[in-house]
């Protein structure tokens, strides 16, 4: 019973928090989750289910929303002014918008929180084996999440938090990386230790595989951080027949639920957003992710229902990172079509409906051409999972200010509060 109440509370103080993006009373940002340091195994084990549910409901409903209206794949339709600035971007998005620091402050308190556990719970003796190794596994992957979310978004972040919300900031390159050695490191854990039935069970829950929810995560941030023959391997290792997903509650709900089709923040744009020329008409993943609701272009897919699952990454999305790591890395141009083909012709089969149903890739096989295909893809399957923007700059689309029909802007500004509360705080990006 202790264990269900703690876990219980701290659930509760998670989603305390959720869908909070108005709010501007978060002192020292930067500073590691929680006044009390967790002692008891019930502690460690309810922080590490409150990391998961964090992440599942706030974390992804700030970097998921945010980012798809700065690169135009929703937009933004509130009447509240951090909406409409989020909307207009460029110049226009100050260094107050109350979305920023959400987006901000979110990714703070989740690596806080991973930190904390990471602090303390190898010094419970009641913690072993394949328990202990997958808590920390599992707190190392959502303090790697928080910084890849930094790094998407800002052009540095600070790597660890600081009790004096002074913590140092460092490149987005650095930032990646830090990331990418956290996933190794829990990648390493697990192949010493698996990770124990009752961590699967009271922790994980159903449909997570830790070991490939790590894969994945390491073969994504590798490949923003240039990394290209690393991508490929960490990819090549994810077992496509293992579906991952988030599952919710009628207190813990579905994030894009919530926003789009419950306070109807955000509409999708046209054609995913995309301009002529990046999509497919008889594409069947615009159906699937958009669709008319009272007269309204809205989000479908994952968004229909308030419990509905949420995946924690696409399978489809490791054969993508493959295609372009080979791309890259001048390797085989033909595998990497097929690769591209076997996301494009896709008609049942996926674990997540997520089908295109487009004739086979009949362009020129040369590197450029495939790696635009390569982001047409990725525009279309991974639409609305908080990627397309790093994607945006990764493939060198029209930047602003000349251009911001496919972004409206390269970075965010640092939050107000974060430069108030720390002077190591870096200058603004121009745009």
């Amino acid at each position: 019973m202790k264990k269900k109440i703690n876990i219980i509370t701290i659930l509760a103080a998670c989603l305390s928090m959720t869908f909070s993006s108005c709010k501007m009373d978060l002192p020292n940002l930067n500073q590691p989750y929680g006044n009390e340091v967790p002692k008891t195994k019930d502690g460690i084990y309810a922080l590490s289910v409150g990391l998961r549910t964090l992440y599942s409901t706030d974390v992804i409903a700030a970097t998921y929303f945010y980012p798809a209206v700065t690169s135009r794949e929703l937009k933004g339709v509130a009447t509240f002014t951090n909406t409409l600035e989020l909307e207009a971007g460029g110049t226009d998005l100050p260094t107050a918008n109350g979305n920023i620091l959400t987006y901000w402050s979110v990714n703070q308190k989740l690596m806080g929180m991973s930190e904390t556990i990471l602090a303390n719970v190898s010094n419970i003796p009641t913690i072993t084996g394949g328990t202990l190794s997958a808590l920390i596994a599992h707190a190392k992957l959502y303090k790697a999440i928080a910084l890849g979310n930094l790094a998407t978004a800002f052009e540095q972040a600070n790597i660890q938090t600081d009790l004096g919300g002074k913590a140092a900031f460092v490149p987005r390159q650095q930032v990646l990386e830090t990331a990418i050695k956290l996933l190794n490191e829990a990648i390493q854990e697990i192949q010493t230790t698996p990770a124990s039935s009752e961590f699967n069970s009271t922790i994980a829950g159903p449909n997570f595989n830790l070991t490939n929810v790590l894969y994945a995560f390491a073969a994504r941030y590798s490949l923003m951080a240039g990394k290209y023959a690393e991508a490929y391997g960490l990819a090549n290792k994810v077992d496509l027949t293992s579906k991952n997903q988030f599952q919710y509650t009628a207190l813990a709900q579905n994030p894009l639920w919530h926003t789009t089709i419950n306070l109807k923040y955000y509409v999708a744009r046209e054609n995913l957003g995309l301009p002529a020329g990046l999509f497919d008409a008889d594409d069947k993943r615009i159906g699937f992710y958009t669709g008319l609701i009272k007269d309204v272009l809205s989000l479908k897919g994952f968004a229909q229902t308030q419990t509905g699952e949420v995946p924690v990454y696409l399978p489809d999305e490791m054969k993508l990172i493959k295609a372009e790591a080979l791309l890259r890395n001048n390797g085989s141009l033909t595998q990497a079509r097929d690769l591209i083909n076997e996301v494009r012709t896709q008609t049942t089969g996926d674990l997540f409906n997520v089908n295109a149903g487009l004739p086979a890739y009949a362009g020129a096989v040369n590197k450029n051409d495939l790696l635009l295909e390569v982001y047409k893809q990725r525009c279309a399957e991974l639409f609305m999972s908080g990627l397309r923007w790093e994607d945006s700059r990764r493939f060198d689309r029209p930047a602003p200010p000349q251009n911001t029909t496919e972004r409206n802007r390269n970075f965010y500004p640092y939050p107000d509060q974060e430069r108030i509360g720390n002077p190591n705080t870096p200058a603004d990006p121009a745009i």
